[in-house]
């Protein structure tokens, strides 16, 4: 148990949480160039080629060692860059294959993502035989306690469902070496804090923390001093956020009650690959769902009311390919691979500007081309210029022949 009921014991600077400049900024450039630089098990190795990685991405080049090192790591990367790898193979590097328990801890914020986290896991360290099991809401508990206590190397989880089983000693923390949070500054906002902080009671004082995101606003950088001992940092400055790859397009409507039929209209279009539809509410995901179905349109939707099996269901027909327009929240905007998807259409705008780049960083990932078309109404005209300031890049009117460019 940690020490003190503080979170790590002895970790951070006390409560001082004046950053400066240094503190935002990149501490770490060792760079390796290929996998077999990075001294990792020879089982590890063939997992990665089997799962058909060949070189490093440049998260993996730069955030992956830090972890295999044993150092608190603070790490910031694109959606679609390689993230979920970077962190598994630096967590799977560490597990001693000799002990049956629980090593390490990933958490994620959604269902979804955990469950996407586990495969990645059990696929690269597939050689290895390494036992992996995703702790999430919406599965029976029951199942989850026998296989917790069977013996987990890894365990991917959502924050309350982990906590749950902690509190019922099904899932023991004394052998736990590393704990990552994935989608770090999502899982560090209000909603999750306290429950992360939770969790993070019960873990070794010296347990070593990783945090990976697309976005690191300053304010979790600000919470990382209370559990982090001095960790490296690979950050990307704001005005390097790139959006390169993907065009991004606006339509200008006058009415909020005309974007359906715009949406509709361009319906056609949608359909040549595969698109995700971002609303602002579940409520609304609902009601367009209603009324695009009305109309004879074939669409799916997701949103976080649903029961785990419906959501599970929507994102395998999505993923195969057999639903090809899907409406969700921004629920779905965080690290869900759709590998398909290269348009997503925002026929609300984000309520906060962080999420436009995980929502259209869905489309064109690993370098593929994608479209963004976001629905603008007059009140939503200085929401897209701050944007645009923002990630330092254009929102052009869109052309007739959006098509083409799909």
């Amino acid at each position: 148990m940690a020490d003190d009921g503080a979170p790590g014991g002895d970790r951070g600077p006390g409560l001082d949480t004046t950053l400066t400049d240094a503190d935002i900024e990149s501490n770490w450039d060792h760079v390796c160039e290929t996998f077999d630089d990075m001294g990792l098990d020879e089982n590890l190795l063939r997992g990665i080629f089997a799962y058909g990685f060949e070189k490093p991405s440049a998260i993996q080049q730069r955030g992956t060692m830090p972890l295999i090192k044993g150092r608190d790591t603070i790490a910031q990367a694109q959606s679609g860059t390689g993230k979920t790898a970077a962190f598994s193979i630096g967590c799977l590097q560490r597990i001693d294959l000799n002990e049956k328990d629980c090593q390490a801890l990933l958490l994620a914020p959604t269902r979804e993502l955990a469950q996407q986290i586990q495969k990645v896991v059990l696929a690269l360290g597939d050689y290895m035989g390494i036992t992996c099991h995703a702790c999430i809401g919406g599965t029976n508990v029951r199942d989850d306690i026998r296989k917790v206590e069977a013996g987990q190397q890894v365990v991917v989880g959502t924050p309350g469902r982990v906590h749950d089983m902690i509190n019922r000693r099904a899932l023991r923390t004394d052998g736990m070496k590393i704990f990552v949070l994935d989608e770090a500054d999502e899982m560090l906002s209000r909603g999750f804090k306290d429950q992360i902080y939770d969790v993070f009671k019960f873990l070794p004082s010296k347990v070593q923390v990783g945090l990976f995101s697309a976005t690191m606003p300053i304010e979790v950088l600000e919470i990382t001093r209370h559990f982090m001992r001095d960790p490296v940092r690979i950050l990307v400055k704001k005005d390097e956020l790139t959006l390169e790859g993907i065009k991004q397009f606006y339509i200008a409507i006058d009415r909020e009650d005309w974007k359906l039929d715009t949406l509709c209209d361009l319906y056609e279009t949608l359909t040549i690959t595969q698109a995700i539809i971002y609303v602002n509410t579940r409520r609304k995901v609902d009601w367009l769902l209603e009324k695009m179905t009305s109309r004879d349109f074939t669409v799916s939707a997701l949103h976080g009311d649903m029961d785990q099996k419906g959501r599970e269901l929507i994102m395998r027909e999505f993923r195969s390919g057999s639903s090809r327009v899907l409406i969700t929240t921004d629920l779905l905007a965080r690290g869900i691979d759709v590998q398909q998807v290269s348009l997503v259409i925002n026929y609300d705008l984000p309520s906060n500007r962080e999420n436009y780049i995980h929502r259209i960083g869905r489309s064109g990932r690993f370098g593929r081309k994608g479209v963004a078309i976001n629905f603008v109404t007059g009140d939503d005209v200085r929401n897209m210029r701050d944007i645009e300031q923002f990630y330092n890049t254009q929102i052009e009117e869109m052309p007739m022949n959006v098509a083409d460019l799909i």
